[in-house]
Formats: C-alpha cells, structure tokens, sequence
C-alpha cells in the first residue's frame, strides 16, 4: 500500500485513503462546473485532493469520514504536493479494509497519556490547586482519550490532545527544574488545564474535527475552561476570587498570549510566560515533525508550514 508521506510529485497511484474533508465546489469556467475539493488521509499524513470530473449521480456517492478507493496523480501546486483524482469510488465490503486502519493517532497508546496526566495532577501539592485540575480532568471525561488538539493546525489526529498535554508537561518539569523560581503547583494546573475544554470547542469523531461546536464559536476554549475552574472552585469550597483561581484563570486566559490570538490578558505570571512559550514550541516543532514526515527521505524541503509563517524548513543533513 502507497502512504501518502511517500508520495511525490507526479506519481501515480491507486489505493485505498480516508476521506477526511469533502465539499463540492464551482470552477471559474463559464458556465461554473461542479468538482470535489477533498483532503484524503492514511495512517501517515495527509494530502489535499481534487476531483474535476464529478458528474451530477456522483455527488451523494461519497461523504466524509469515509474510505475510498482511489486512482490518481501526485502534482505539486504552489510548492504543495495534491492530489488530481482520476477516478473514486467509497469502498465496500468486499474490499476488506477498515476505517480505522486509516486513521492517524498519536505514537503513545491513548489510556497511557491520560493516565501521565493524572498522575500529574495528583503530584500537584497545593490541594486546592490539584482537586481544581483534577475536577476538570474528569469533567473533560474520556474525550480526553481521542480527541485532537486542534482542527489542522498541530496534534491533529485521534488522541492528540492528551499527547500535546503529556509533551508540554514534560517540558514543563524541565523548566521548574532549570527556573527554581517558578511555581511548579500552578504550572503544571496551567499546562493540563491550558486545552481540557477543546472537546467541547470541537466536534470529532476518531480524532477528525469535523466542524466547531456552538459553543465553541461562541465562547472558545479558554473562557470554556477558565468557567470549569470556576465552576470546580464552588463546588469545592474554594473562594471564587481567590488568588489561586485568580491565577489559574490568567494562565489559561493568557496561554494565546495576544488578543488577535483568542487571548483576553497577555501572560503576566512567569508561569504564565512559561505556559505560553511551552504551548508554541511543542506545537511548532509538531509543525515541523509533520511536515518532515509527509515527505520522503530523499528530498530536503517540506511544503510551506502555514503556522511557521508559511516558512519552508529544511532537513538537516551531515
């Protein structure tokens, strides 16, 4: 089976891909002639895919979060590799392949990263600050075991939130370590807490976010989880204003660190400085580890990285 990391430009290939987004969009001809617009996915990446030649019977044929067998050609379009589809069909039965042979998912089994966090969470000595983030961790519930950190942009595969969460905290505990200063029970809150409420911003199924739920347009994930901490403080008899609240609060309110970022404060606690630089690092260099491993071994430059600027990066070689 081709992995679509091992495509490149102009090969050809047939086989069976998850169909992870699919719309039907209009060319600019006159008169306007329908095409799928779709991003197809296996097990090691993703690569964005057209259709031109959909005819009227095909467009209730195929629908996302689905497998289908396809024929087609890899081309390079803008210094991004895609797919120009010749021809597809949804698989059946009788092909013998499973849906979740196709999905992405993070390199650490699910139940293991969930159980890092809590174990990290019960490390926490403040114990208000621990049954805040503990309470939290079980309000998120077992979406925490599958759900993806983001749409696209990082982590974006099944259990890639609770992967995000384990690597930051992991950094995390390097920097308390090197930075004495900081105060390892409110980082720690801050870096599990920081996305918990993301399944709740997104809805997903097997780690692919299809769309963005109501309440997460309308709200977003960081006041989502700065309501949870509050909500978790009254329920456990802690102050609602207290300084600890207080500071989990601005930790996850800040972690975006600008105001065009979703942020309503800018990070103002070392911690909360910390927290924030963790976040972008992780999420950057998941960027830059994607992208190396969507292209083969034998080529140097991956596609522009939209969260690095739209920079190209190249593969260090001695």
């Amino acid at each position: 089976m081709t992995l679509i990391s091992t495509l490149t430009d102009k090969q050809e290939v047939t086989g069976f891909f998850l169909v992870k987004e699919l719309d039907v969009k209009q060319t600019n001809a006159t008169p306007p002639k329908d095409y799928w617009d779709l991003v197809l996915a296996d097990s090691s990446g993703q690569i964005t895919a057209k259709y031109w030649d959909l005819k009227p019977g095909e467009k209730e044929t195929l629908q996302s979060l689905q497998v289908a067998k396809v024929h087609g050609v890899a081309q390079l379009y803008r210094e991004r590799l895609q797919l120009k589809i010749i021809r597809i069909r949804p698989a059946g039965p009788e092909d013998g392949v499973q849906l979740t042979d196709y999905i992405r998912a993070a390199p650490v089994e699910a139940k293991e990263l969930v159980a890092q966090i809590r174990a990290k969470v019960d490390s926490i000595g403040d114990p208000d600050i621990r049954n805040i983030a503990a309470y939290c961790v079980v309000k998120a519930g077992d979406r925490l075991e599958h759900y993806p950190a983001a749409k696209s942009h990082h982590h974006a595969y099944y259990a890639g939130l609770a992967y995000h969460t384990v690597r930051m905290l992991e950094i995390g505990e390097f920097l308390c370590a090197q930075r004495p200063f900081l105060n390892r029970d409110a980082l720690i809150a801050g870096i599990v807490l920081h996305d918990l409420a993301k399944p709740e911003e997104m809805n997903a199924q097997l780690g692919i976010v299809s769309e963005y739920s109501d309440r997460g347009r309308l709200i977003g994930h960081l006041a989502l989880i700065s309501g949870w901490i509050v909500e978790a403080a009254l329920k456990l008899g802690v102050p609602a204003d207290s300084p600890k609240v207080t500071v989990l609060q601005h930790l996850v309110l800040s972690h975006h660190n600008l105001g065009e970022w979703g942020s309503p404060v800018q990070p103002q606690l070392a911690e909360a400085v910390a927290l924030h630089y963790i976040d972008s690092l992780d999420a950057k260099l998941q960027m830059v580890e994607d992208a190396l491993g969507s292209i083969p071994e034998q080529e140097a430059w991956t596609p522009l990285i939209r969260g690095l600027e739209n920079k190209a990066v190249y593969r260090t070689r001695f």
